[in-house]
């Protein structure tokens, strides 16, 4: 703890300050971390360093792992992977984990799926922790008011050994959204719509505390969504304060705490909060009553406009990219494929919203419209629900739970040239396939296109 305790904080300083084990001249601040989470494509050398230097895990049951990335979201019962990278990629993490002593979510677990929503489904991700993973996305679970952030394969290992890791303190923004969201807008048009205002490196250096009535009133899922796109606008770490919302979503989980453990577990959770006269280092104030459904226009999620909005003009590069004139509207687009599903919005909660879109309704002819559960136990919800057979019914594909068309590297992808409208988080040159052309939008807004072969603004079919 430094010697600024007793001053007024905000939330990241409070969890930072509360694990600092040794700060150096540097200013670098040697952080314990609580938890580390591993996937199958981030961890082969981190593995190598530990063999490399005779160490062992030093605590094996803060660590969790399972393989996301590469795997094949159709055609593996049995846990069968036919492309042969992936299946290397995945019986290494495998053999590493049963080497140093690392729980593994295997592929015949019913728990598996994408690391950024089986953790927090199982409690691993709780409040006040400090939580790594060698994915970018890692931000995902500030929603659950804990430190979490993304690292380097070198740092998985030196994690894996040591418990800690030298970091820099961030510099903080406040985000403050008020306001209760129009009808056909989610969390997504939130995130795109901060990150629109702001940049893709608006939070560069920052620590993004989210907050407002907005936020305090969104579910789970949706801040999930709200945070795991916080590095999209360049914020390594992007955090809610728990509340009561947090701990009903928690409670009851598989390793969440029970009894006086729950109690105490709680009332300190209710402790973790930005002080009232903390200083923030920006603040940006969104209003969530006059945003409209997001649609990305170009090759960063930052080139983002409303649905109803023409396309801006430039850069050159990304509308040359996506095949788009300036001054055109979006809306109308025809579309390829859809794709619902990713760490960003592949939740029960994601795919309630887009089969309520679709019910009754199918697919327009020449799409291909496929949904992909973020891990095994949404997928079985789903099914519980009557979910997949609306999807099923409507000619949507019905898949295993994985990161699929999120990544392209585990043989679902977008062909060259064709056109794609996606709830994953990036839209990269190539994210979906080489020459595939992403479109970011809300599960709503996937939905409905798919269904008209086109993009279309959801306000308007809500409303028909």
């Amino acid at each position: 703890m430094n010697n600024t305790a007793d001053a007024p904080r905000t939330l990241y300083d409070r969890l930072w300050d509360a694990h600092v084990v040794a700060s150096a001249p540097d200013g670098q601040d040697l952080l314990y971390l609580d938890r580390h989470l591993l996937h199958e494509v981030s961890t082969p050398q981190s593995f190598e360093l530990l063999r490399e230097n005779g160490l062992a895990v030093r605590r094996p049951a803060t660590q969790l792992a399972v393989p996301d990335h590469a795997v094949p979201t159709r055609d593996r019962e049995g846990g069968a992977i036919r492309e042969e990278m992936a299946r290397r990629q995945v019986a290494l993490l495998e053999r590493n984990c049963r080497e140093f002593g690392i729980e593994l979510i295997d592929l015949n677990d019913p728990r598996q799926g994408i690391v950024h929503v089986i953790s927090p489904e199982q409690a691993f991700t709780l409040p006040g922790i400090t939580l790594v993973c060698g994915d970018s996305h890692t931000a995902t679970h500030g929603a659950f008011g804990a430190l979490a952030f993304g690292i380097g394969a070198s740092e998985c290992g030196t994690v894996m050994a040591t418990q800690c890791l030298w970091q820099t303190r961030a510099k903080t923004l406040r985000v403050r959204i008020d306001g209760q969201l129009p009808p056909g807008v989610s969390a997504k048009d939130m995130v795109l719509s901060l990150i629109g205002r702001i940049g893709s490196g608006g939070g560069v250096g920052h620590a993004i505390e989210l907050c407002g009535s907005a936020v305090t009133s969104a579910s789970m899922e949706a801040r999930m969504t709200l945070c795991n796109m916080g590095i999209e606008a360049g914020a390594r770490v992007a955090l809610i304060a728990p509340d009561d919302t947090t701990f009903a979503w928690i409670e009851g989980r598989e390793r969440a705490p029970t009894g006086p453990l729950w109690e105490a577990a709680v009332a300190y959770w209710r402790t973790l909060r930005s002080h009232d006269d903390a200083v923030f280092s920006q603040e940006v104030v969104l209003d969530a009553a006059s945003m409209a459904p997001q649609v990305t226009y170009g090759i960063s999620p930052d080139q983002v406009i409303a649905v109803d909005a023409p396309v801006p003009d430039g850069p050159a590069r990304a509308l040359a990219y996506m095949g788009l004139d300036a001054g055109k509207p979006v809306k109308g687009l025809p579309i390829d494929f859809a794709f619902i599903g990713s760490c960003t919005n592949g939740r029960i909660e994601d795919l309630r919203a887009a089969a309520a879109v679709i019910r009754g309704r199918h697919v327009a002819p020449n799409v291909t419209a496929m949904v992909v559960p973020g891990s095994g136990l949404v997928k079985r919800q789903a099914e519980a629900e009557g979910l997949d057979s609306v999807f099923r019914a409507a000619g949507f594909e019905w898949h295993a739970a994985g990161c699929s068309l999120c990544v392209a590297m585990n043989g679902d992808s977008v062909p060259t040239g064709q056109r794609a409208i996606s709830t994953s988080n990036r839209n990269f040159e190539g994210r979906q396939g080489p020459g595939a052309r992403t479109h970011l939008a809300s599960p709503q807004m996937v939905a409905a296109a798919a269904i008209a072969g086109r993009i279309v603004d959801i306000r308007e079919e809500l409303a028909a």
